[in-house]
């Protein structure tokens, strides 16, 4: 996970309570030093300690966005799986869409 710190980036941290906040930033580092501090979000500022577990530098502010927006749909389980690489699993894990009754 090496990046340079002015990237959009969007990035996965496991917080104190065993859960995951996804974010995206212009500078990661910056970024997680506010979360670490407990001023980067109600969130994880309520599960400190927060450990990144998970980032990727995108070319633009607007992909990093739509990343972010795209893997905070996700499931537990698959957020797990791009955390440890698994990215074959991923297509797998798409949430069932539940049928209308």
């Amino acid at each position: 996970m090496s990046h340079s710190d002015d990237m959009p980036s969007v990035y996965m941290l496991r917080c104190g309570d065993g859960t995951y906040y996804v974010g995206s930033t212009r500078s990661l580092q910056t970024r997680l030093d506010q979360h670490a501090s407990g001023h980067g979000a109600k969130y994880t500022a309520r599960r400190l300690p927060i450990e990144l577990v998970w980032s990727q530098e995108y070319a633009s502010v607007a992909e990093a966005y739509a990343m972010e927006k795209k893997i905070q749909g996700w499931s537990r389980a698959k957020r797990e799986a791009l955390i440890e690489g698994r990215f074959g699993d991923l297509p797998k894990l798409a949430r069932k869409r539940s049928r209308p009754r």
